[in-house]
């Protein structure tokens, strides 16, 4: 009597039909009935944080597996009986099969995924091992139906920018890891230097606002948990992105933006006491503002980072002086210009590339010679003074530069020819002027386009030379282009 009693306790019906249910199926009704009716499975209860912080809890959530975390919510002494697979794959989106492939294979790694189904299951964001969207809560359903009936509506006859780009208007958000490692300050350094090899060969006009976006991701990562004797590497490497980021706004003369970039990359070398990246960054503060025409704001910027330049290799002592030539040529301080591009010179001489950071690798033969040349060439035109080192300066930076530094070769280029339109034979200066038109159409870069208006407006007082008229008329044409 007693096993019959248990056995039919046990059995349980269909609300609806009356039919007996399968002692797999927690569902209150049968599955014909929850077709037909469109019936909906509760989801799953608002549980205290005493739940989530049992010791079987805390080891599954250790583990970065959502599938052994499902696992050991389901399974959680706290629940009547063991939650059915099929249940929770229901409260999921998922089926039996494809939970249980979940809980049993590799962690899944989709953060979108994941994110869905920690707020699904009510996950308490303290205790899981990355960042929840704010405000997303209870979206994400209504994020993936809306998606869908964008992409749905979109044909190849019919697809335009607007149409496409509503695509992209609710793609997962990206998540912030709760806790940063060697792997994480890697892959911040790594973007850094992938973007920087990009500006140094198409300039900084085409992905500004990819690179912002992955600045400000990285700047994000600060808030994370991370060994304390890491954290100043975390710094520099998203002080190396933030340098990496103004200098593309720079040259695409998004001056602002530049400013506000730079300022973030001097904290974080600071905070992280980085003096090498601090000095890297000083330089291009100064190389902007004299650019913009405050050659003594820059020439204030290059005195910041000579502050302990007993810390710094001879190339980064090297870059600074040639920064701070640059800034006194623009002020006409001839013996000062010239004193400080032998300073340059002397410690170039003692470079030992393999002693200087990443960011400090362009800095070779070639971009001395350039940089020192640039300096000497606001001289040579203005003053008619050391027009003959100029002019072997910036030809030797055309020479030395790699096509992995398209723009340097282009500005030096352009620099050179306008400097032998201005001191020796205008027919000579347009051949130069033609080899770097052949550089500059590949780049986006409104320095290089500003240095080509230079030129073109000093071939312009050379109406009578064919081959003046012929360069006159390609910049025009890259100009438009432009």
């Amino acid at each position: 009597m007693g096993a019959s009693e248990n056995r039919i306790s046990e059995d349980r019906y269909c609300e609806q039909c009356s039919s007996r249910l399968s002692r797999y199926n927690l569902h209150p009704v049968c599955s014909t009935c929850a077709a037909n009716d469109g019936f909906t499975e509760p989801g799953p209860p608002v549980l205290p944080l005493s739940f989530w912080r049992t010791d079987s809890m805390r080891d599954a959530l250790a583990t970065w597996h959502m599938g052994q975390v499902i696992y050991a919510y389901r399974t959680h002494p706290s629940h009547a009986q063991p939650l059915a697979q099929e249940r929770v794959a229901i409260w999921l989106g998922l089926t039996q099969a494809q939970l249980s492939r979940i809980e049993n294979g590799p962690a899944p790694d989709r953060f979108g995924k994941l994110i869905r189904w920690a707020q699904i299951l009510r996950i308490p964001e303290e205790v899981l091992w990355f960042k929840l969207p704010p405000g997303s809560s209870g979206t994400v359903e209504d994020v993936n139906r809306h998606g869908f009936l964008r992409a749905a509506a979109i044909t190849a006859a019919t697809a335009t920018s607007d149409s496409l780009m509503a695509l992209l208007s609710h793609l997962d958000p990206i998540l912030i890891p709760a806790r940063i490692g060697d792997t994480e300050i890697e892959q911040v350094r790594s973007a850094a230097r992938t973007f920087l090899s990009w500006d140094n060969r198409y300039g900084g006009g085409l992905v500004r606002e990819t690179v912002a976006a992955q600045l400000r991701y990285a700047v994000t990562l600060l808030d994370s948990t991370i060994a304390p004797s890491k954290r100043p590497d975390l710094l520099s490497a998203v002080g190396f992105l933030g340098h990496t980021a103004g200098f593309m706004a720079f040259d695409a003369y998004a001056h602002n933006d530049a400013q506000r970039m730079f300022a973030l990359a001097r904290i974080c070398a600071e905070a992280g006491d980085d003096w090498h990246l601090r000095a890297k960054v000083l330089s291009s503060t100064a190389r902007q503002a004299i650019w913009c025409g405050r050659p003594s704001d820059g020439l204030a910027a290059t005195e910041q980072a000579f502050i302990r330049a007993d810390r710094l290799t001879p190339t980064e002592r090297a870059m600074l002086y040639t920064t701070q030539a640059r800034a006194l040529a623009k002020m006409g301080r001839v013996q000062e210009t010239v004193t400080a591009v032998g300073r340059a010179d002397d410690e170039f001489a003692h470079s030992d590339p393999a002693a200087d950071p990443v960011w400090m690798r362009y800095y070779d033969h070639a971009q001395h010679s350039g940089d020192t040349g640039h300096a000497l060439f606001d001289i040579a035109v203005g003053q008619a003074k050391f027009v003959t080192d100029a002019t072997e300066r910036l030809a030797a930076a055309v020479d030395g530069h790699r096509d992995a530094f398209v723009r340097s070769r282009a500005i030096s280029a352009t620099k050179l020819a306008t400097l032998v339109m201005a001191t020796a034979d205008p027919v000579e200066a347009a051949t130069i002027g033609n080899n770097a038109l052949a550089d500059a159409g590949h780049l986006r870069s409104s320095r290089a386009v500003d240095d080509l208006r230079d030129l073109r407006r000093l071939a312009a007082t050379h109406p009578t030379q064919p081959e003046v008229t012929d360069l006159t008329q390609r910049i025009d044409t890259l100009l438009t282009i432009a």
